[in-house]
């Protein structure tokens, strides 16, 4: 048995090195690799950290059973696909190298040349290296092309992160794959150019030695510097716990002195920090539930300074041309656990964050101010910080949606991004049609952002917001040239609709659960069209059981409705530009949704069991369908937002999105049917 991703198949992976993270990158494979077959094998020269991290890796597993996370039968499949050894030899046959050794350029040198000689010539070799650059890990490899940096972040098999790093020599084509590859085993992979530290590293080092430097001026203690930095980032940990928990002490020691010569004179090592890894100390921090108190002026003080600071790192890294902001702004939110940077400053103003930055340049010599928001912050203009990314295939535009944190859910930005996005494409005479997919393998969208929805307060609103989402559908739906929809997992909510408006919709092959709209369960109505577009793809009685019942269905039953015309064995995206191009050229028909009323509409919809959701919102929603249907496409819609508008005057409204921000979606709301 295998994996196959992309043209290249896996047998066998391996991880060198059981220290602190190889284990759980370890873990991580088992869990996605091995209901392939595929085998995973952790080398370490030394037998005990071999059994500390087997013992570490089924604790994890264990707790994970305990969890429900894992059933007893997972559990067993993973921790049979690993193997511990001291035996190099068993790295022969492995088509995917990980080395995870401790951060040293000489043994990593060591290992990757004993390495090549025991895999074969087709193989990646990867170092999750935190900071070194790939060619001076790789600099002696006889097939550099097949090499890479592969950052992992704290915890390994958690935090999805991972910074791809290709070196001078790296293969374009390897670079491509490990993207896809790790985004196709669930992490969340970004493009970074090879520079020492990479992009996120510099950030959180940083961050922490501009704490450091707080302490050592007596402006706050450590713990009242981790309390004021916890709160301003939103971080589940300030920089001293975090520096704590992680370890990282020693390594950040000679980060911090590297990034002198290698970024700027700013960074150094503190004397705060070097008299903690001589003593083998950790930070002083808040405890558990302590409560520290900073007095406001101080607080401001130090939130300014950090903010000062952060803005500044994240504005260099950019102007070094190490990574776009869309990536980085996404890598800051989920590998470090803190306020991206350029949507902070945004929020802020440019103008007020780049007058932070300024102040703390002016007190710390060699901190430079960024060029990016030099230009941005004089005019107070904000950064394109994009979620919908475009890449252009051979005349087709795929456009894909990308919150990983959220399953790619859509608040009313990201509806409108989408719009201006399409638009763009069919303004753009290079382009000949439009893909849209989501970004992972778990959703497509996974409906709409419940928090904006909670915000909704009268019957007014919820039309006007009905009504803004609608805008940005119909839109899409507007566009002329050829639109495909590739679900590469779940569409729920507005995730369904706004596929809906495109020309075609196709689906990876296998899907149990695929499409829905599950509305109702929060005691709401679909608002971006669902009323109106669902019945005329799959028919009244079907669309209304869905609509009514919340019920998904599988990617097997909207082949068979009619919702999507194809189901894909393989590579999806791949397939919807090739029926793009297709629709573009006439090699396959065109299907724009009829804009009329649907004929032989009912006068009523039949009985069907609606469990605990609220009649007086089905009420609602059986008039939303009939109406709809009776009426053209262009009046059909409006005519849906005002009864979202309707359905936002009852108590069962209220009653059910509460519940939802509250206890989550499995919890069933207590409706009262008014």
């Amino acid at each position: 048995m295998s994996f196959t991703h992309a043209g290249r198949t896996l047998r066998k992976v391996a991880v060198i090195g059981s220290g602190q993270i190889g284990p759980d990158i370890a873990l991580y494979f088992t869990k996605v690799l091995s209901p392939f077959g595929v085998h995973t094998v952790v080398v370490d020269v030394s037998d005990q950290a071999l059994a500390n991290g087997k013992a570490k890796l089924e604790k994890k597993v264990q707790k994970g059973v305990e969890s429900g996370a894992f059933t007893a039968e997972q559990q067993a499949q993973m921790l049979g696909a690993v193997a511990w050894t001291s035996d190099y030899q068993q790295l022969a046959g492995a088509d995917l190298v990980v080395e995870a050794a401790t951060e040293n350029k000489e043994l990593k040198a060591k290992i990757f040349a004993q390495v090549e000689g025991l895999v074969g010539p087709d193989a990646i070799l990867c170092s999750n290296s935190s900071h070194l650059e790939p060619e001076v890990i790789f600099g002696h490899a006889k097939l550099p092309g097949r090499t890479a940096v592969v950052h992992y972040f704290f915890p390994a098999e958690r935090n999805l992160m991972v910074e791809v790093v290709p070196g001078k020599h790296t293969a374009p084509a390897t670079t491509q794959w490990l993207l896809s590859f790790y985004e196709a085993i669930g992490k969340v992979p970004i493009r970074v150019a090879s520079r020492y530290g990479y992009a996120l590293d510099p950030v959180f080092e940083g961050l922490f030695f501009a704490c450091a430097l707080l302490a050592e001026q007596g402006i706050g203690t450590t713990k009242q510097i981790d309390v004021v930095g916890k709160k301003t980032f939103k971080m589940g940990v300030g920089s001293f716990t975090a520096m704590n928990l992680t370890g990282g002490n020693p390594i950040t020691a000679v980060g911090l002195d590297n990034y002198t010569t290698k970024i700027n004179a700013w960074f150094r090592t503190p004397q705060s920090l070097k008299d903690k890894v001589a003593k083998k100390e950790p930070w002083d921090v808040p405890a558990r539930g302590e409560v520290v108190e900073v007095p406001p002026a101080l607080e401001a003080q130090i939130r300014d300074a950090l903010l000062g600071a952060y803005f500044g790192i994240c504005g260099e890294i950019v102007d070094a041309g190490l990574v776009s902001i869309a990536d980085f702004n996404m890598g800051l939110d989920i590998a470090l656990d803190m306020k991206p940077a350029f949507t902070f400053m945004n929020e802020l103003g440019t103008a007020k964050a780049l007058a932070l930055v300024q102040a703390y340049a002016a007190k710390n010599p060699g901190f430079p101010v960024p060029k990016c928001l030099a230009a941005l912050g004089k005019d107070n203009r904000p950064f394109e910080v994009p979620v919908v990314l475009r890449e252009d295939r051979s005349g087709i535009a795929v456009l894909t949606i990308r919150r990983p944190k959220v399953l790619n859910a859509l608040d009313q930005s990201v509806f409108e991004e989408l719009r201006t996005r399409f638009q763009e494409c069919d303004r753009d005479p290079t382009v000949r049609g439009i893909v849209l997919t989501g970004f992972g393998k778990k959703a497509f969208v996974s409906g709409a952002d419940v928090n904006f929805l909670a915000k909704i307060d009268s019957v007014a609103m919820g039309e006007r917001t009905s009504r803004a989402s609608q805008v940005c559908v119909d839109a899409i739906q507007a566009v002329q040239k050829p639109t495909v929809a590739a679900l590469n997992g779940l569409a729920f909510g507005g995730g369904i609709e706004t596929a809906m408006a495109c020309e075609v919709r196709i689906a990876q092959k296998g899907l149990r659960v695929l499409a829905g709209q599950p509305e109702a369960n929060l005691g709401i109505i679909p608002g971006a069209g669902g009323t109106v577009r669902l019945p005329r793809l799959v028919g009244i009685e079907r669309a209304a059981e869905m609509l009514r019942t919340c019920r998904p269905i599988s990617s097997e039953k909207a082949l068979a409705y009619g919702l999507i015309r194809e189901e894909v064995d393989g590579d999806l995206v791949g397939r919807a530009v090739q029926l793009a191009q297709q629709l573009a050229t006439g090699a396959a028909p065109r299907s724009r949704m009829a804009e009329g009323p649907l004929p032989n509409v009912p006068a009523s919809l039949p009985a069907v069991d609606i469990g605990h959701l609220s009649k007086k919102v089905d009420e609602i929603l059986c008039k939303a369908i009939l109406g709809a249907a009776k009426l053209p496409l262009r009046d059909a819609v409006p005519f849906e937002a005002k009864c979202f508008g309707e359905v936002c005057g009852t108590e069962d409204m209220r009653i059910g999105v509460d519940n939802f921000v509250k206890n989550g979606p499995k919890a069933k709301a207590q409706f009262v049917h008014r």
